[in-house]
């Protein structure tokens, strides 16, 4: 038997008449297999060929060639952070940093202790108006900001962010003295 379940085959046997060549199919069918298995691993890839009645070759190099596609084990949560000219204009690389912190990962790539959370700067996810901008398994984010990382991340940590810190209460105004009246004439 192979990697993937039978039920997901099926899946991927009826995905090429929606698309207008059988090889059109074989990015959807693999993110399919590593929606299921978490990652594509060598079996899952011929499965996908299989399935497709394609060139396992072909399916492996189009699995390679994508970096949303992973063949080793990622986390349950994958983030993805775009670092391309407008997101790093607007803080990516610090929020990259911040994000690596937050999710318990020491460099990009690396899975979590508790296997919950992998992370990885990518070049450009196309939404360059709203930088900088993540996405976090299958949910894009937008205008990004460490607070909104840390409550997505503690969303899926199954607890509570911590509360942001209040600001700092407004100096006290002094009264005026009232103003004196112009004498007329």
């Amino acid at each position: 038997m192979g990697a993937l379940s039978e039920h997901l085959m099926a899946e991927i046997r009826a995905l090429p008449p929606q698309f207008p060549d059988v090889r059109t199919a074989v990015m959807p069918a693999l993110d399919l297999a590593q929606e299921e298995l978490g990652y594509l691993t060598p079996d899952a890839m011929s499965d996908v060929a299989a399935a497709l009645n394609l060139d396992p070759g072909y399916v492996q190099g189009v699995a390679t060639f994508y970096t949303l596609f992973h063949t080793e084990p990622v986390g349950k949560h994958r983030l993805y952070l775009c670092t391309n000219i407008s997101c790093k204009l607007r803080g990516a690389d610090e929020l990259v940093e911040h994000a690596m912190l937050q999710a318990g990962v020491h460099e990009q790539g690396q899975v979590s202790a508790d296997g919950l959370f992998s992370l990885e700067a990518v070049e450009c996810l196309g939404a360059c108006e709203y930088a900088p901008m993540m996405r976090l398994d299958h949910a894009y984010h937008y205008d990004l900001t460490p607070e909104k990382i840390d409550a997505l991340i503690a969303e899926r940590k199954g607890v509570a962010p911590a509360p942001a810190p209040a600001p700092a209460p407004a100096p006290a105004k002094k009264p005026r003295a009232p103003r004196k009246k112009k004498a007329d004439g």
